[in-house]
């Protein structure tokens, strides 16, 4: 067998790994944002007192209000992004919640890790490094293996054998 022919059935193996490995990515992302949100979100409602408060001193609008609603759009989407449930605006509502938290909470560190002074790493922004993966999910849905993609291979089978009736 040729170098070129060796290569090339390299090359196809490659890309049917690649191709049978696609649902991981998203899988893992999802698994990730589960943990951090989850427990984020649980200790929000475990103290909501606490998160009320530290809203009012941000100077959000009512901060009571903020407090729940963040506390249980994080506890209750982090399971809806396990699942890869309604994953598109889970992770866009989550993704305004974290710039939010940016604009407000997390202000100085943001600027701190974008003078590249080296004072703040990027990554030890936790809403920024969260933001990366949760525009991802809201732009690339939650993959093959979630609610959403089954639903969706579901509904284009029943519009592929309809059309062939």
């Amino acid at each position: 067998m040729k170098l070129g022919q060796r290569l090339s059935r390299v090359g196809a193996v490659l890309r049917s790994a690649r191709q049978g490995a696609a649902f991981l990515p998203p899988l893992l992302g999802r698994v990730f944002l589960f943990y951090a949100f989850h427990v984020s979100g649980a200790g929000k409602l475990a103290h909501l007192d606490q998160a009320a408060s530290f809203a009012a001193a941000l100077g959000l609008p009512a901060p009571r209000h903020y407090a729940v609603a963040v506390a249980n759009l994080e506890a209750w989407g982090a399971w809806l992004l396990l699942a890869g449930l309604f994953t598109r605006p889970t992770a866009g509502l989550l993704a305004l919640s974290a710039v939010v938290s940016l604009l407000t909470a997390d202000r100085e560190a943001l600027v701190a890790a974008l003078e590249l002074s080296g004072r703040t790493d990027v990554l030890a922004v936790a809403p920024l490094a969260l933001l990366v993966p949760l525009v991802w999910l809201a732009v690339e849905g939650a993959g093959l293996l979630s609610v959403d993609g089954i639903v969706a291979r579901l509904f284009r089978w029943q519009a592929t054998s309809r059309e062939h009736r």
